[in-house]
């Protein structure tokens, strides 16, 4: 298992070493360790709204203020170590006209993600994931774009950790030129009770990896976040969050729903030793299948 797994590690980074730069505000999450188990599917809705944002156009980018960013994502767990998940993004714009106003098509994104097994007994939850797609002229600077975001991420308790140290990179458009940026993520969280879990969510974008933007150019995105374990089927992840740089978002709230299938089957066990806040939940709802699989 350990060999074809690193010979598909191996291919998984050299088969598209370039980059892309994360839709901004479009999908805003930290990624645990855990993929989808096998033959699971994870159906999530992506709803983030922009109380105060850019206000004009720049570079041909249509305004954020008060844009309502809608993301349909589409995960599947294929083996117990790999997931492919799926992304149409969306995008409500406010005011009439011919250059405003209506709900648009912004583009689409493919993830392949490998984490390492659990019979592998790391420490912490080992992952990595390479998101490339394309996004219209109208919503971004850049057409085309890569990410590799390595996932670190680890439970002590009722803590839970997480740092995706992402790198993206522009393949169409207009920041080509500048190489690989570098755009951190971290989630820290803390179970209250077995339903509730309240952390906190960074998001950065330092710039180019040879060369960070100055402050005054860079987005350092800060998110208080509630996860809700209601149901085993179902996950909910709610935040507000506040740019303390001078980027042109300044408040963002967001609200991620997810619904878990299983086909036909009872899915494997979650991977790794990350078990973020909702996979106590995901537990549940593997041993629930499970024993409804036994009656069958």
């Amino acid at each position: 298992m350990p060999k074809h797994f690193c010979l598909t590690l191996a291919m998984f980074v050299l088969t598209v070493s370039l980059e892309a730069r994360a839709q901004d505000n479009y999908e805003i999450q930290v990624y645990s360790a855990d993929t989808v188990p096998r033959k699971v599917t994870m159906v999530e809705i992506h709803s983030n709204f922009t109380v105060d944002g850019e206000k004009q156009a720049i570079n041909g980018v249509a305004p954020t203020n008060h844009a309502m960013h809608e993301t349909l994502e589409i995960t599947h767990g294929w083996t117990d170590w790999f997931e492919t998940g799926f992304y149409v993004f969306s995008s409500i714009q406010p005011g009439v006209g011919q250059d405003g106003g209506g709900w648009s098509w912004v583009g689409d994104h493919i993830r392949p993600r490998l984490t390492a097994p659990e019979s592998w007994h790391l420490p912490v939850g080992l992952s990595l994931a390479q998101e490339i797609g394309y996004q219209r002229r109208k919503f971004a600077e850049d057409s085309w774009n890569y990410e590799l975001r390595p996932i670190i991420d680890k439970k002590v308790g009722g803590w839970y950790f997480s740092f995706n140290p992402t790198f993206d990179r522009a393949l169409h458009g207009l920041n080509t030129g500048k190489g690989w940026g570098f755009s951190p993520n971290v989630k820290v969280s803390f179970d209250f009770t077995k339903q509730i879990t309240g952390g906190l969510e960074y998001y950065g974008s330092l710039g180019p990896v040879s060369n960070f933007d100055p402050i005054s150019q860079q987005s350092q995105q800060i998110f208080p976040t509630i996860d809700l374990n209601l149901s085993p089927d179902w996950e909910f992840n709610l935040g507000a969050g506040v740019d303390v740089t001078n980027s042109g978002d300044h408040l963002i709230l967001k609200c991620i729903v997810g619904r878990r299938f299983s086909w036909g089957h009872a899915p494997d066990a979650g991977l790794g030793k990350g078990r973020p806040p909702w996979q106590k939940t995901t537990d549940k709802y593997i041993r629930g299948t499970a024993l409804r699989a036994s009656r069958k």
